[in-house]
Order: C-alpha cells, then structure tokens, then sequence
C-alpha cells in the first residue's frame, strides 16, 4: 500500500487534515501546538485508490520543546518511508522561518511534494496564498482541514501521483497492545524489539501521547504491536489533552488480544499497575506481566526474582495464572523472551477444546469432587461445551445451576488450567440448566 506523509511545523492543521482522510478521530488535535509526537498511521482511499497516511509531529527550529529533536528525527523518517509527501502550511500565519527550513529540506528529495495551504476558508485567505509560490515548490492546493473544502481537489491529485498498488492479501492480524503507567519503557521496548527508532523516547513521563500500531513479524508470526500513551490516575489527568491519551490507552485495550503490561521494577506492582491489570482481565484479554528495569534493581541474590514474583502474584489473586517475564530494555535482555510468550498467550485465548475431549477429561473429576449440597439439593453436572467465542468461555449443563457457588466454579476453572494448558487467559464458567 502507497504512504503518504503529511508534514509541517507545528499547529498547521496536519492532525485534522488526517483525521478527515482516515474517517475517525485517531490523531489527538489541540489548539496547543506540537500535540502530536510520533508517526502515526491510518488508512483511508479515494477514487478506489487505497493508500496509508502518516500524521507526522510538527518540524520545529529554535524552539524550547524538550522534544524538538526527536520529533524532527521522526518527520525525517516519516518522510523516508512515504511514497508522496503533503506539505502543510497556515495561510493564516503566511510562511515562517520553519517553512523555509521543512521546503529547503523538501527540495532534496527525488520523491513528489505536494504543497499544501491550510485554513483558506474565505476570499482574503486565498489571495494570501499566493505568497506560498516563494517557497519554491511549485504550485499549490488550498483547503480547509477542518471543513473540508478543497480536500476533493486535493486527493483527486494525490492519487494521480500514487504508484502503481501490487496485489496484497489483507490479513486481520492479532494485536498486541503495551501497557503500563508513564514512563515504564513501553517506547524502548517497541523500538529495541523493531531495531530502530519507531517512536519517540525520553526520559519525561508521557512522550506518546496517541496509542500507535506498528506490524511485526517474529517466530513466523505477524501481529500489530500497539504502543499506548501511559495511564495516569484520575486525579492527575488534568488537561483534555491527557485524558484523550487515557482514553486511546483504554480503548487498544478494548481492541487487542493481548496485553504486555509493562510496570517499572523499581516502582514495583503498585495499585496504578494494578488498575491497568485488572482492566485488561475485566476484558478478557490475554495478558504477560513485564517487569522491566530489571539491571536498576540492586543487591539481587538467587531468591531475589522468585520472592518479587510470588508478591505480584499475592495481588493478582484470584488470577494468578499469568506470565511473568523480567526484562531489561535498555540492555535488550530477554525482550524476545517476552514476545515469544505474548505469542503463546494468544495461541491459548483462540485455543478450542472438542467437547468430546471435554467431557472425556472433566466429567471423571466431577463426578469424584461433584459441587457441594445446599439446602439438601445435589447438583449434577451432566455435559460440558466450549461457548463459540473470541476467548475461552465454558458452559457446564446441570440439573440445578443456581446453587452452583463461586467456589467451586473456580475449581472448575483451575482444572481446565490444568488440563488444557490456558496460562495468560482468564477463562469464563458458566452454569447452564440442562
């Protein structure tokens, strides 16, 4: 599929121009200039034309944004990956000492630029679009992103200037969402995993700010890994702007398959990670805990990972059949490890169990250890079947369901952990008249 980055200085309106071509509001937009830090990508199509758009943070000169840096390395590869590249620019602010440095870096390049003169939404406007011809990029397109005029225009160009699409099979590929609160490594971990800068990384809590989707292939299999910006309590979540961030974060939970929830090792299992845990099992997600950080924990001795094991488990409970993996981003250790499990853990949430298999299995156990008698009545458990769902759901037919306790339907959950191997997953039992 052909890419089309679209890139600028701060605040010129690029996020709400990729907002209207992918159809959803997936870029965060904020009259706060430099809302958007990393690359992120959409899909949208025009004329039949299907095509990639990546929404690049704003290349900024002098300013004082910590980030200023890392985002310009970004727009640079943003810009490196894309077949076609829309250049925006704010007729009302005319061109800028940044303009003049994003066009002279534009004019290098051997790929088409198409220049783009954002918010001309009256006659005056389009007259101050002229100025644009100095920049010497040629002509250019005038719109505006957020109403949408002269977008038509614009895209009926575009793909005029798309190369040729090769045939592809689209695949809906897993997702597998990283998770955690600021500033736990979830960045450095995609990025050491990918083998190069996809996101960017600093050490301020809270760098990504959107919830971002990068495909990757290992161990013969493709998924997406989805980078989410860091969730913070409630109570400092104080600007919209942050609390867009949860929300993309709560909802690639909502959407994925897997969650790697990534906690600080020196912070420890603490209620903020917590939270987020029992998000992703409230969900039904699969789940891997990475403890990363692990080269800062000092004075470590053989029972060291063993005992801060067993106290993440103390407070998952009653869902303690989760993988635990300590990793060390920064020096690379064990971050394979942790991919290779997230892949098994998918395998055992799409797991399906014949119910000849089933019945041959459990039905022995029950009838051995059958539920508790109340108020003198005798449950009989007769039949058991896999519910045809995205993740493993039971339903046990009996005689009498309602007097079947959480008890014991925990006791039939720990025996198809047991049996059929569903480390990672949680697992829904229910009682159902026969």
């Amino acid at each position: 599929m052909s890419i089309v980055a679209i890139v600028g200085r701060p605040n010129t309106g690029k996020s709400t121009l990729f907002n209207r071509l992918i159809k959803r509001r997936e870029a965060i937009t904020d009259a706060v200039s430099g809302v958007t830090r990393d690359r992120h990508y959409g899909k949208s199509d025009w004329n039949g034309r299907d095509f990639s758009v990546i929404d690049t943070g704003g290349y900024a000169v002098g300013s004082d944004d910590e980030f200023e840096e890392e985002i310009d390395k970004q727009v640079e590869l943003a810009i490196d990956e894309a077949d076609v590249i829309m250049f925006m620019v704010d007729a009302a602010d005319g061109i800028t000492l940044e303009d003049e440095t994003v066009a002279q870096l534009l004019r290098k390049i051997e790929k088409p630029v198409m220049l783009v003169v954002n918010k001309v939404d009256n006659n005056a406007r389009e007259q101050d679009a002229y100025e644009f011809y100095n920049l010497g990029l040629g002509d250019y397109y005038s719109i505006s992103s957020i109403n949408g005029s002269g977008t038509g225009d614009l895209l009926d160009a575009l793909v005029e200037l798309l190369p040729e699409p090769r045939e592809e099979v689209e695949v809906d590929l897993p997702r597998f969402a990283v998770v955690g609160r600021p500033n736990a490594g979830k960045s450095s971990f995609i990025n050491a995993l990918i083998g190069e800068e996809r996101y960017i990384v600093t050490d301020i809590a809270g760098t990504t700010r959107d919830s971002i989707d990068t495909k990757y292939n290992r161990f013969g299999f493709e998924f997406n890994l989805v980078d989410t910006a860091g969730i913070r309590r409630k109570k400092k979540v104080k600007e919209d702007l942050e609390f867009y961030s949860v929300m993309r974060s709560v909802r690639a939970i909502e959407h994925c398959d897997v969650c790697l929830v990534v906690l600080d090792a020196t912070r420890g299992f603490d209620g903020q990670v917590q939270n987020i845990f029992w998000l992703a099992e409230r969900n039904r997600k699969g789940i891997v805990i990475l403890v990363n950080k692990w080269d800062l924990v000092e004075n470590k001795d053989t029972n060291t990972v063993r005992d801060y094991e067993r106290r993440i488990r103390e407070e998952m409970q009653p869902f303690t059949d989760v993988p635990i993996v300590f990793i060390s981003v920064l020096n690379k250790q064990r971050i394979f490890k942790a991919i290779e499990t997230a892949v098994e853990v998918y395998k055992n949430r799409s797991k399906r169990i014949k119910t000849s298999q089933l019945n041959e299995t459990l039905l022995p156990i029950i009838e051995n250890t059958p539920p508790p008698s109340l108020k003198g009545k005798f449950v009989k458990i007769k039949f058991i079947t896999q519910l045809p769902t995205p993740q493993p759901q039971f339903a046990f037919f009996c005689n009498l369901p309602q007097y079947v306790r959480e008890p014991y339907k925990r006791f039939l959950e720990n025996k198809l952990r047991e049996k059929f191997d569903f480390t990672g997953v949680p697992v829904s039992v229910y009682m159902r008249k026969k």
